[in-house]
């Protein structure tokens, strides 16, 4: 009997072990990069402009974090494949179907890849060319 009970202790702790590891991620599987909003996304989601993608996907994008001056606040700058456009509401003026990814850089890697004036940060755009 109490062979019993322990066997069946045991295919219960199997089965649930089973269970419990089926709901992982594989290894093979690319992880999701939560900086990036890739052209797929915007083509699925409909949006009119880059503006309302953004706004919709990764609202803090396209918010400063703070000021860094008072005297002349940074903003988060555009740059269309690493060419600067200026601030945010450039987005409001491209095409997303040439978009192939949209990337943003907090204010230390933007600064550290574009150099002083990013302290807000950075949206990168690379297009389909």
């Amino acid at each position: 009997m109490r062979r019993d009970i322990g066997r069946l202790i045991m295919l219960a702790l199997l089965v649930l072990c089973g269970a419990c590891s089926s709901g992982r991620k594989s290894a093979n599987l690319p992880q999701r990069d939560r900086n990036v909003i890739t052209g797929e996304e915007l083509i699925e989601g409909h949006f009119i402009t880059v503006y309302d993608a953004v706004e919709a996907l990764h609202p803090p994008w396209l918010a400063a974090r703070g000021p860094d001056s008072f005297v002349a606040p940074s903003e988060v700058l555009v740059y269309l494949d690493n060419v600067k456009l200026g601030g945010v509401s450039n987005l409001r003026n491209l095409d997303l179907h040439s978009i192939r990814y949209i990337r943003h850089y907090d204010g230390v890697a933007a600064t550290a890849r574009w150099g002083v004036g990013h302290a807000a940060g950075v949206i990168l755009i690379a297009t389909q060319d």
